[in-house]
C-alpha cells in the first residue's frame, strides 16, 4: 500500500486549495441536510414521506434544493479532484463560486417560490470551467496535442 505521504509527494503543490473546496462542499450539503431537518420539524413532515402532500409547499422547495444538489454532488467531486490535478487554483477558485452558486440556489429556492432559485443559475457556468478542465487534463494524460 502507498503511504499517504507519497501520494501526498506528486500531487500538485496547490493540490490543497482543492482538498478545502471539496471539504467545504460536505459543509454546503450538511447545511442543505440540517435546512431539511429542520423544516421536517416546522412543517410536520414525518419520515418515510419525501415531500408534503400539498402541492407548492415550502417544505418542498427546501427538499427539492437539497435533492438536486446531491444530484450533480458526484460530477461535481470528479470534475473538481480530476481538474484539480493539472489546474488547482483555477478549479479550486471555480469550484468555490460553484459552492456560493448553491447556497444561492437553495437560499433562493427556500422562499417558497421556486423562480428564485435562479439566484444560483450561474453555477452552470462554474461547472462548464470544470469540465473544460478535466477535458484538458485527459488531452494532455493521453498526449491530444503533441505532434
Amino acid at each position: 500500500m502507498v503511504a499517504l505521504s507519497k501520494i501526498a509527494e506528486i500531487l500538485p503543490k496547490d493540490y490543497g486549495y482543492v482538498i478545502l473546496v471539496g471539504l467545504e462542499s460536505t459543509f454546503v450539503n450538511m447545511w442543505m441536510a440540517y435546512n431539511v431537518g429542520a423544516a421536517r420539524k416546522k412543517y410536520e413532515v414525518k419520515y418515510p414521506a419525501m415531500y408534503h402532500k400539498e402541492d407548492g409547499h415550502v417544505f418542498n422547495c427546501i427538499q427539492r434544493a437539497h435533492q438536486n444538489t446531491l444530484e450533480s454532488y458526484p460530477q461535481f467531486l470528479m470534475l473538481l479532484f480530476i481538474g484539480g490535478l493539472q489546474y488547482p487554483k483555477i478549479t479550486a477558485g471555480t469550484g468555490f463560486v460553484y459552492l456560493v452558486s448553491r447556497v444561492l440556489y437553495a437560499k433562493g429556492y427556500y422562499t417558497g417560490d421556486p423562480e428564485k432559485r435562479r439566484w444560483g443559475a450561474f453555477g452552470h457556468l462554474a461547472l462548464l470551467v470544470l469540465l473544460g478542465n478535466c477535458v484538458s487534463f485527459a488531452c494532455h494524460q493521453l498526449g491530444c496535442f503533441s505532434h
